[in-house]
């Protein structure tokens, strides 16, 4: 079976937006959107567990230039949908767009605008739990045994015990959380609820799904159903899992178009900080603890990650993640080394696969695990924000979009040793080089004798062309990328 995946992901630089915590509106209470609620915590406050600062998806709307100027030509958004938690995994009702965010009205606004300035939008499908206050397990804790959604959930005892937090929950949930009951997803009418909530959005224009565990649904027909409705809608509808490590049994052409590529996430992290890296929270989030790697090394995981692992089509379409919403900040992680985390960046702008940028990364902000790591973008200071960052992660993504070889081209590693990595990317008559030295010295490299191409350096315009036999000088802690024009 030959794989196909959406073209444009190849193209996407994708920017995930916890929606909550990005942009205020001020257009709530008119114009047919209701009022906020009022006990809202103030913008910028130290984030809680439970706490709202009231972001809103006019917000996002209003902010589209920002993105649109910083190179993004897509994005994902955290999960929309009504529900009693910030961050709402708890999803209560899957066909209604949360009111604090705006309703179904700003949903629909800003997937028009977005559309208007060639901006995809996909959403974050939570499948495998609900909340409390869905309908179908409310009515199983309003009526007992006797409620007609006994196979919606799996229940080991009656009465539900949903809130005490003294005894474990007689029921399945999600990491054994009381308040996020798993489906029943053998149940026909599950399934069957569930493939409808993802078509009804597609059908209302969204560009694709973002699943959250996806894994725990341990069904392939269900996931390659699921394919099959929304693909039926929208073709080019772009499905990417939440999979932490190797996901072979899920993309195979038949279920997802790619994944959250954690395994990049881990491999930088590895490289570009490694001995220096703050692991304090890493090991108690999704990432474990991660091994520092040597250039060498870093090579090998790369070269198995983009060559070995999954077919092109697939490595094309991952999602390259240098950190989430369920991470720690990678500024937090790597010590608030801003010069390695620009390299991170370079990496993550010039391998292949579809980057994604979390929300105020590109200025800047740190902050620890989750709630911690959800702060405001704050709009209110922007003295706040590292300016030159921000440019040069600017500078990266437009030299992605002006290069077809750095979106579509293969990758193969052209030379490793201890401190340095040098890799090549071909496309269609394009070769770029990429070169990377995190040692403490300055370093060589020599171009191959018979390499025939002429490539011109794109950060620093002055540089030497990388060409036959020429010798080039990696800095330390530096990298460097040659390409040929077109």
């Amino acid at each position: 079976m030959s794989i196909a995946t959406p073209d444009w992901v190849k193209d996407a630089v994708f920017y995930q937006i916890f929606p909550d915590r990005f942009a205020k509106s001020g257009r709530f209470g008119q114009n047919g959107y209701l009022p906020k609620p009022t006990n809202l915590q103030p913008w910028g406050s130290t984030p809680t567990f439970h706490g709202f600062q009231g972001g809103d998806l006019l917000g996002v709307t209003e902010k589209l230039p920002y993105l649109q100027d910083l190179g993004i030509n897509a994005i994902y958004l955290n999960p929309i949908f009504a529900s009693a938690s910030n961050h709402r995994y708890h999803t209560h009702d899957y066909f209604h767009v949360d009111p604090i965010l705006g309703g179904n009205q700003a949903l629909a606004e800003l997937l028009d605008e977005a559309h208007k300035r060639s901006i995809r939008v996909i959403l974050d499908g939570v499948f495998n739990h609900a909340s409390r206050g869905f309908f179908q397990f409310n009515h199983l804790m309003e009526c007992g045994q006797e409620s007609p959604y006994t196979d919606w959930f799996n229940v080991h005892g009656w009465p539900i015990n949903a809130f005490r937090e003294d005894q474990s929950p007689n029921f399945d949930a999600w990491w054994g959380i009381p308040s996020l009951p798993k489906f029943n997803t053998n149940t026909p009418a599950v399934r069957e609820f569930l493939w409808r909530v993802a078509t009804h959005w597609v059908k209302q224009g969204i560009d694709g799904w973002r699943l959250d565990v996806p894994n725990e649904i341990d069904d392939d027909e269900f996931w390659r159903e699921f394919r099959r409705r929304c693909k039926a809608i929208n073709p080019d509808a772009y499905i990417v899992g939440e999979l932490w490590g190797e996901a072979t049994r899920w993309l195979q052409g038949d279920q997802f178009d790619g994944q959250m590529n954690y395994l990049f996430t881990r491999a930088a992290l590895g490289f570009f900080s490694g001995q220096n890296m703050d692991q304090t929270d890493t090991v108690r989030m999704g990432y474990g603890y991660i091994q520092s790697l040597n250039a060498t090394q870093f090579a090998t995981e790369l070269d198995r990650i983009f060559n070995k692992l999954y077919d092109t089509e697939i490595v094309l379409s991952q999602m390259n993640m240098l950190g989430s919403h369920d991470t720690p900040r990678n500024l937090t992680v790597i010590r608030h080394d801003k010069a390695v985390l620009r390299l991170m960046y370079l990496c993550q702008m010039t391998v292949p696969g579809a980057p994604n940028i979390y929300y105020g990364d590109e200025i800047g902000m740190s902050g620890a695990h989750d709630p911690y790591c959800r702060g405001a973008f704050p709009w209110h200071d922007e003295g706040s924000w590292d300016t030159t960052l921000l440019e040069d992660i600017k500078q990266y993504i437009q030299l992605r979009h002006e290069s077809p070889v750095l979106r579509r081209g293969n990758f193969r590693i052209m030379y490793a040793n201890e401190c340095v990595v040098v890799y090549q990317r071909k496309y269609r008559g394009q070769t770029a080089v990429i070169a990377f030295n995190m040692g403490d010295k300055e370093e060589i490299i020599i171009a191959p004798p018979g390499f025939a191409l002429h490539l011109e350096e794109k950060l620093n315009p002055d540089g030497a062309p990388f060409k036959a036999n020429a010798t080039m000088t990696l800095p330390p802690k530096s990298g460097r990328i040659w390409i040929d024009n077109l």
